[in-house]
């Protein structure tokens, strides 16, 4: 019986017995449903092969696909009080914490490694969304920080990759705080002329989105990330109203100018470089502009003088000729008039015999003048004496026809 049971038993169950599965041998997509093979999903950078889906990735595997060879330095963070307002729901909040740690295997939701980029210096800081929701707390600000002091430190180029469903309720007002010393962090950077970009994954929502998500000065998103403050769910019970399609995803923020651009996840690496080697180096070739000889200035007019007068107003513009100037201490008047079409007119030459003869011309209708000659003004009661040789005009009628003397 000893026999039966110490060694042909095992034997049987030894052959019968069904082959433990590996662990992650198989995943399957969110989007399409379709069961995948965990090593080839790893190899196309957790993107579905059915559907194009972009799976959920963690920090460290990002990191691999982004710097140079996959070779980083993954940057220590300050420590911060585990649970400082001692909050427990259905779990304490320090056996959460130790759990997803075990599970995850960092410290907190975000991780910062420094590296290169395309031979570029750059600090990338990556939020996993499996700790407990990328939620923002006190260890992802001082994350933040430190990434935004270490740029600084190796003039590089700060990158943010987001996912995160807002700030971590179980740190109450100090996650809140997080953010304002985050937007500092940031700009801390920008002064020290360094090139910020945040890269959108999905889901970035809440706090996150509020604070350093929408901060970049390039922001990228990958195809089909949810972004926003608020779920569409919330929106929609809120405001009664259905939502248009692909409302609060990459596309449709793209479209309304939200953000610049949507980049596949297999050639993210690439943008990130091209964009980096742009804003790094745009000093480098201003510098390398070669200056532009002015040329010579064109020559400037003198800006013509108006005179004005009691009737008209002639603009007079310096012209190059050969007639001599008047003098300047000649006293001669002379009175310039102008027709009805505003083209001048000169007075009639004095006669020889020193007879001032005022004349007077006013602008009639058509291409004819009426001239009106007024004697000198006498003193005695008889005629004066007339000089043969002056001509006088016939008075001339309205309509331009010699003006009979009975008329």
């Amino acid at each position: 019986m000893n026999w039966l049971t110490n060694f042909v038993r095992p034997k049987i169950r030894a052959l019968v017995r069904r082959k433990e599965v590996p662990d992650k041998l198989w995943i399957k997509c969110s989007d399409c449903g379709q069961m995948l093979h965990h090593k080839a999903v790893a190899e196309a950078n957790f993107v579905c092969p059915e559907c194009d889906h972009h799976m959920r990735l963690g920090a460290r595997d990002r990191f691999k696909g982004l710097f140079d060879d996959g070779v980083f330095a993954e940057l220590a963070v300050p420590a911060v009080p585990a649970d400082p307002l001692k909050f427990r729901d259905s779990k304490r909040y320090v056996d959460r914490l130790k759990d997803t740690r075990a599970k995850t295997g960092q410290d907190d939701a975000v991780v910062v490694g420094r590296g290169r980029m395309g031979g570029h210096a750059a600090v990338v800081a990556c939020q996993t969304f499996e700790f407990l929701g990328g939620s923002m707390g006190m260890a992802a600000g001082e994350a933040v920080i430190a990434a935004a002091r270490a740029a600084i430190e190796d003039d590089a180029a700060l990158i943010v990759v987001t996912a995160a469903g807002g700030a971590r309720m179980q740190e109450g007002i100090l996650s809140l705080m997080q953010m304002p010393r985050t937007t500092i962090a940031v700009q801390m950077a920008r002064e020290a002329g360094l090139p910020y970009i945040v890269v959108l994954t999905d889901p970035t929502t809440g706090g996150v989105t509020a604070s350093y998500a929408m901060l970049g000065d390039i922001t990228i998103a990958e195809p089909g990330a949810l972004i926003g403050f608020a779920g569409p769910r919330v929106i929609e019970s809120t405001i009664r109203e259905q939502l248009p399609d692909g409302f609060q995803r990459a596309e449709y923020l793209l479209e309304h100018g939200m953000i610049d651009m949507v980049v596949h996840r297999h050639e993210l690496r690439e943008t990130l470089v091209r964009i980096v080697g742009l804003l790094r180096n745009r000093d480098t070739r201003m510098s390398e502009v070669p200056d532009i000889e002015a040329a010579d200035p064109e020559p400037v007019l003198p800006e013509p003088e108006i005179v004005e007068d009691d009737a008209v107003a002639v603009e007079a513009i310096p012209v190059e000729s050969d007639v001599e100037a008047p003098d300047p201490e000649d006293d001669t008047v002379v009175e310039v008039t102008a027709t009805d079409e505003g083209e001048a007119v000169d007075p009639p030459e004095a006669e020889p015999d020193d007879i001032e003869v005022p004349v007077a011309v006013e602008p009639v209708s058509g291409d004819e003048t009426e001239v009106e000659v007024e004697p000198e003004a006498v003193v005695d009661e008889e005629t004066p004496p007339v000089d043969p040789e002056l001509e006088i005009p016939e008075p001339v009628a309205e309509d331009g026809a010699p003006k009979r003397p009975d008329a």
